[in-house]
């Protein structure tokens, strides 16, 4: 049988992540998913994209992901949002100096760096095209068959299987759950004139409209679009020439980039929310989608995701510097507190935001436009959102700072 401090069920990118911040630190861990990772590497590029904020990036640092990039993000300069094409807008800026807000990346190329992260560490056990046949939560430890015969045993079983988690279920961990009957339209954009770094949110009454700088390539410049339209009209979008839908989206984002062609194949999922109703069991924590899912209206999913690594990272880490048992229902409660109260807030945010630009008509558009131009004025509030948006508000854990455990 095989020991290891954890045992990580999901090889995904906050699994890995997970599993590179408890290397770096000397834990070990097993990664187990039934995934073949080799079917990604030719895959040509899906249009699936991710927002990465400066916190996120600063974790990735630290624990040597970043260096494993093939092709570097793009930053996120600036962020623009406005109520439709409407004049008036709220900005939210890095500034000339500073760091910026986040990163655009491949979601290919994530997947790519950490998992090259993960096959170069010392600590860290791949088990790809691997599933679990059993799995049993004890008072002493957990204890895993594989469908290849072998044995693992941890204190500790972390399940990082996305929303649909199979084990979660298992352990009879309830979920709040409901969907928005929307659907996000993702590909990526070549555009006539420069992004310069900026992000555009353009709120309709049909779901926001989101413009996310991308690097650009030898051919010019791009961007990633998430397009949320009603869950009845997604088919249609999908089913257009890839002439139309450059169309549509040009009229969309108002024109002002130029003449715009599609880059990638486009795809949908539906849009939902789930949170659920705590993130420990005996011997057993949730990180990511196996936790909570949000509205992508402010891109915030895989950040969340990544928080819980780091946190969960750090409560182990120093468990261990204790001579604490990995499993212990204190380092638990630890990780349940740290967590609990900041996935569910901005959960909940987006949630509000998603349904507030919903409303139709001109009344709630001029209300609206009046209080992102309010915010606009008042310093501190938009200094707190820009904390919000760059992941760095709240008791921040250490990877999440840029510094080691």
């Amino acid at each position: 049988m095989q020991s290891s401090d954890v045992i990580i069920l999901g090889g995904g990118l906050v699994g890995l992540a997970l599993a590179a911040g408890l290397d770096a630190s000397g834990l070990t861990s097993v990664v187990v998913d039934p995934a073949d990772p080799d079917l990604r590497l030719d895959a040509v590029f899906d249009g699936r994209t991710s927002a990465v904020s400066s916190s996120s990036a600063r974790m990735l640092d630290a624990v040597g992901v970043s260096g494993h990039f093939l092709v570097p993000g793009g930053p996120i300069r600036q962020i623009r949002t406005s109520d439709g094409l409407a004049p008036g807008s709220l900005t939210f800026d890095a500034g000339e100096e500073g760091e910026a807000l986040g990163w655009m990346h491949e979601n290919r190329n994530l997947r790519a760096a950490l998992r090259a992260r993960a096959e170069a560490g010392k600590n860290i056990d791949l088990r790809y095209k691997t599933r679990a046949t059993a799995i049993e939560r004890g008072e002493h430890g957990v204890r895993m068959t594989l469908d290849n015969g072998e044995s693992l045993s941890a204190p500790l079983l972390v399940v990082a299987e996305g929303r649909n988690s199979p084990s979660r279920e298992a352990a009879g961990i309830r979920i709040a759950r409901w969907s928005y009957n929307d659907s996000a339209i993702v590909s990526v954009l070549r555009h006539e004139k420069p992004h310069d770094g900026i992000a555009y949110e353009i709120f309709y009454p049909t779901g926001p409209f989101a413009l996310l700088p991308m690097t650009d390539d030898e051919h010019g410049h791009r961007s990633a679009i998430v397009w949320s339209v009603r869950e009845a009209d997604a088919d249609g979008f999908l089913a257009l020439s890839d002439e139309q839908f450059a169309a549509e989206a040009k009229a969309a984002m108002g024109g002002f980039l130029g003449a715009v062609s599609t880059l990638a194949a486009r795809s949908s999922y539906p849009l939902g929310f789930h949170h659920a109703a705590r993130i420990t069991d005996n011997r057993l924590a949730l990180v990511g989608d196996a936790a909570h899912g949000i509205h992508p209206i402010a891109g915030q999913g895989l950040n969340l995701g990544f928080r819980d690594a780091a946190a969960l990272a750090q409560v182990l880490v120093e468990g261990a510097r204790l001579g604490l048992d990995l499993g212990d229902r204190q380092l638990l409660d630890r990780y349940e507190r740290w967590r609990s109260l900041d996935t569910l807030m901005v959960a909940m945010s987006t949630d509000g935001l998603s349904r507030l630009y919903s409303v139709p008509g001109k009344t709630a558009s001029a209300v609206r436009r009046f209080g992102m131009g309010l915010v606009d004025r008042i310093g501190p509030l938009k200094d707190r959102l820009i904390s919000e948006a760059r992941g760095t508000s709240g008791d921040l854990p250490l990877l999440l700072r840029g510094l080691p455990i």
